[in-house]
């Protein structure tokens, strides 16, 4: 299963459509959309050190109790995730949200998709850092959150770059036939990625 079926199967789609006033397909079809724009937009980050750190501080303060067990999404904090969503996207936020909204036959789509990505961010923290502590237990106990606040990820030891990469399909073959790719919502987001790099 790939990250985003695997972070979608914790959300709770009926008490999201009715959060954003929609039907549960297309709450789906716009969450498929923004967590990879989400995935992408961190992934981004990491790539660049001072980046890689931000997003770890992020990551130590977005423990995965959210998702332990599905997601209330009564327990999101929306302030939060409009934070994480400026950290991610920086100035390009209004941009990406009309870019994805488009993508799904634009409208109003633009506009629920801006309501939908701080509901989201805090979810796909929590799935990172459940995904990346788990990693991290199965290669030697080291601390990745700490070496990389510690600057251990200097170099090309950036595991938190390369756990993105592989999620977004970056060292996979041509993904899953028939299911569309984190690839195709990234190539239409381009250069509006990265901008929330400090």
């Amino acid at each position: 299963m790939n990250a985003v079926d695997d972070i979608l199967a914790d959300i709770p789609m009926d008490q999201l459509a009715a959060q954003l006033g929609v039907d549960e397909a297309t709450a789906e079809q716009m969450t498929r959309q923004a967590i990879p724009a989400l995935l992408g937009g961190m992934q981004a980050n990491a790539e660049d050190p001072a980046g890689a750190t931000s997003l770890a501080g992020a990551l130590g303060q977005h423990p995965s109790d959210l998702i332990d067990g599905g997601v209330d999404l009564n327990q999101v904090d929306a302030n939060d995730g409009e934070k994480i969503v400026g950290n991610i996207f920086g100035p390009n936020q209004d941009q990406v949200a009309q870019t994805l909204g488009g993508g799904l036959g634009g409208g109003q789509t633009g506009d629920l998709i801006k309501k939908l990505l701080p509901i989201l961010a805090p979810i796909v923290l929590a799935y990172l850092s459940k995904r990346f502590m788990g990693q991290s237990q199965t290669s030697g106990g080291q601390d990745p959150l700490g070496s990389i606040l510690g600057g251990g990820a200097g170099g090309s030891s950036n595991p938190l770059n390369d756990m993105l990469n592989s999620m977004l399909g970056g060292g996979a073959a041509g993904g899953v036939p028939g299911q569309p790719s984190g690839g195709s919502i990234l190539d239409m987001l381009g250069g509006l990625l990265g901008a929330g790099r400090h």
